[in-house]
């Protein structure tokens, strides 16, 4: 679906168009706001079935210590995420109220907030607001109508990016993150909307999860990984281990490390075999084991230690006990190939794993955050399973909660995602973030101090999205080139379900304009979703002329464009 353009010219700035506004201005009793107060409402972004909004009073009045602002939807319009206040909704009536981490109000009298809605069938903006308990009227002018595609193509020209389907790279096996290690699992809702494919879900593929040494502990991410796997497209499990029963270490502890006794190996082996048939039996098949978490971090809490040939020892005199799963090795902290390559070179202890693993902290600071060339020529995939990333906060503050924080947007568009991008053209498999819901990742843990909604989408989870709703498992990495005016663009391009796809990011401050995308063929539709610190995976307007699409990429964006042959 194209954007709609609404306009409001009353409310029109000079280079500014607001796809729907309204403004009111009414005089307040003496203690509830000052004279003039007013409310400027508008659509900052739209997209098939959602929208985000920003709200703005201003003239509130010195002697103002809390507002609350109510209004009426008209067209089934629903709030499902807030910032900068608490708001409710109750059939049509929503209420926004202040929120003590605001702060007093500033002398200027002008506060704001926003939010993440749904509609179907339109999206009028409201036009009569109540503030402090008195009514404010205003009216919006008739809209303009939605702006059809141009009736003729555009003519083909030559190609920004054209993509080279005949040369081929890694396969994909997907995008994911962890459930909670320690303590509760994703609630039925939580899990659908990080795994979903449907509006406002973020079409994760990869769910890891902790494998405790204790069994009475196995129950407890039961449902949520059963939900993963039925509600999900092709969602694989991966299970980790942290440390194995404390009475099998060295340290006779679950904690600071301490090696595996080696009399002990056939029982650990047992120990895993264990935990695969148990949720095999719980309905939940799981896809890759991992033999152990952070071989050679030994923190104060659940660990083990390893050695690369302690390592290779273990999965080739014990890894076929492991039934009905495909082992991994070794999840070490910088993908450290000491940990990894032993088993590489033993054939035997080869052929009885099915994946490399290993985490992001160092990597790219130590020169591996490229092709694993040993992996690569005995065709083991090489998973990104493990990365976490907050310093945007500084130690803890509420900015989580507000999408259009600058701070937040900056350190998820060149950390986290420009790792995605690096780790694909490293023909890497699969990228695993940390946990998936928390307050600095895909959606709100609903921590107070962070100012999040428990299980709303976060702006990390909309870019994350980018890559893991349009870039399928099984999808094939293909090659593409660039032209000078596509440079600032770091892009990378696949194949799968007949379908071409582009992860295109621009992490430069211009926008690049009538970027024309070469497909190999003839496609029958392009799509173009793009998140920015401004919009949410909004769709994008495209137009299509035989196998080329013209599009516009924004400024410091992520975007995805999809070629439907």
């Amino acid at each position: 679906m194209r954007r709609r353009r609404v306009t409001n010219t009353a409310l029109v700035s000079a280079g500014t168009v607001l796809l729907a506004t309204a403004a009111v201005a009414v005089a307040m009793p003496a203690g509830a706001a000052a004279a003039g107060c007013g409310v400027n409402y508008s659509v900052s972004s739209q997209w098939q079935g959602g929208f985000g909004a920003s709200v703005t009073i201003t003239n509130l009045g010195d002697a103002v210590t809390s507002w609350t602002l109510a209004w009426n939807y008209s067209a089934g319009q629903t709030v499902t995420q807030a910032w900068n206040t608490t708001l409710t909704q109750s059939g049509t009536a929503v209420t926004a109220k202040n929120v003590s981490y605001n702060g007093a109000i500033p002398t200027n009298g002008t506060v704001s907030f926003g939010f993440n809605g749904s509609w179907t069938g339109s999206n009028p903006a409201p036009t009569t607001f109540v503030l402090n308990g008195v009514s404010c009227t205003g009216g919006t002018e008739p809209t303009d109508p939605p702006t059809d595609p141009p009736t003729d193509p555009p003519t083909t020209g030559p190609a920004d990016i054209t993509v080279n389907s005949a040369t081929k790279y890694q396969t994909v096996d997907g995008f994911g993150a962890a459930q909670s290690i320690w303590g509760s699992a994703w609630s039925t809702t939580d899990t659908q909307t990080l795994v979903g494919m449907g509006a406002n879900q973020l079409g994760l593929s990869i769910v890891r999860t902790g494998l405790s040494p204790e069994s009475s502990e196995w129950a407890t991410h039961v449902n949520s990984l059963k939900t993963a796997k039925s509600y999900g497209s092709n969602v694989k499990i991966l299970a980790s281990p942290w440390t194995a029963p404390a009475a099998w270490k060295t340290n006779n502890s679950r904690v600071n490390g301490g090696k595996l006794k080696t009399d002990y190996y056939d029982d650990y082996a047992n120990h895993l075999n264990s935990y695969v048939q148990y949720m095999r039996g719980q309905g939940v098949p799981i896809d890759v084991t991992s033999v152990q978490n952070e071989p050679d971090w030994h923190p104060d809490y659940d660990s083990m230690d390893w050695s690369g040939t302690e390592l290779r020892t273990f999965v080739r005199d014990q890894g076929t006990k492991v039934q009905n799963t495909k082992l991994m090795v070794a999840e070490a902290v910088n993908l450290n190939y000491n940990f990894t390559d032993p088993t590489l070179n033993d054939s035997t202890a080869r052929n009885n794993i099915g994946y490399i693993g290993g985490h992001l902290y160092g990597t790219e600071e130590s020169g591996r955050l490229r092709p694993y060339s040993l992996a690569q020529q005995y065709n083991k995939p090489v998973w990104m399973t493990e990365w976490n990333l907050h310093a945007a906060d500084g130690g803890g503050s509420n900015i989580w909660g507000n999408p259009a924080n600058a701070a937040v947007w900056n350190e998820t568009l060149d950390d986290i995602m420009r790792t995605v991008h690096k780790s694909m053209e490293a023909n890497w498999n699969a990228y695993i973030w940390w946990y998936g819901k928390r307050y600095y990742s895909f959606i709100g843990d609903g921590e107070s101090a962070f100012g999040t909604v428990a299980g709303a989408p976060l702006k990390r989870g909309y870019a994350f999205s980018q890559y893991a709703k349009y870039v399928r498992p099984g999808y094939q990495r293909v090659a593409l080139t660039k032209s000078s005016k596509a440079s600032p663009l770091e892009v990378t391009a696949y194949q799968g379900d007949g379908k071409i796809t582009l992860v295109i990011l621009n992490r430069s401050n211009s926008a690049v304009n009538n970027a024309v995308i070469q497909a190999p063929q003839n496609v029958s539709r392009a799509e173009h979703y793009l998140t920015s610190q401004n919009a949410n995976a909004a769709s994008q307007p495209t137009s299509v002329n035989g196998g080329q699409a013209t599009i516009n990429v924004g400024a410091r964006s992520i975007s995805t464009l999809v070629f439907t042959l």
